[in-house]
C-alpha cells in the first residue's frame, strides 16, 4: 500500500501565495510522475501541474507563470508553489502519484491519490 499525505492548503487573499506539499510513503518500488489536480465545486477535476521523475514539468495554461511544481526524489515529495493566487484558483487540490509497486510477484503501476486539501482565495 502507498499513502499520499498532503499539507499546506488554507485561506489567502487574492495576490497571495501558498505552498502545497505531498509526501508518498509505503511499498514503493519507484515513483514515476507526480502531479497536482484540483476540483472546484460543480466542476470536473483538472490537471494543475505534473512532473516526471526526471524533472520535466507540465502546467495548465491557467497557472503558467504563477505556479511552480518541484519534487525531491530522495524524500518522495512533490511541492506546488502557488503565487499571485486568484479567486478562480479556489478548489480542493489533490496530489496524484504514478507508482510502481509489487503486486504479489509482479511489478505493476498504480495511480494513488491524496485526500485533498482545500485552497480558498478571497477577493
Amino acid at each position: 500500500q502507498v499513502q499520499l499525505v498532503e499539507s499546506g492548503g488554507g485561506l489567502v487573499q487574492a495576490g497571495g501565495s501558498l505552498r502545497l506539499s505531498c509526501a508518498a510513503s509505503g511499498s514503493i518500488f519507484s515513483l514515476n510522475a507526480m502531479g497536482w489536480y484540483r476540483q472546484a465545486p460543480g466542476k470536473q477535476r483538472e490537471l494543475v501541474a505534473d512532473i516526471t521523475s526526471g524533472g520535466s514539468t507540465n502546467y495548465a495554461d491557467s497557472v503558467k507563470g504563477r505556479f511552480t511544481i518541484s519534487r525531491d526524489n530522495a524524500k518522495n515529495t512533490v511541492t506546488l508553489q502557488m503565487n499571485s493566487l486568484k479567486p478562480e484558483d479556489t478548489a480542493v487540490y489533490y496530489c496524484k502519484a504514478d507508482v510502481t509497486a509489487w503486486d504479489l510477484a509482479t511489478l505493476r503501476r498504480f495511480d494513488y491519490w491524496g485526500q485533498g486539501t482545500q485552497v480558498t482565495v478571497s477577493s
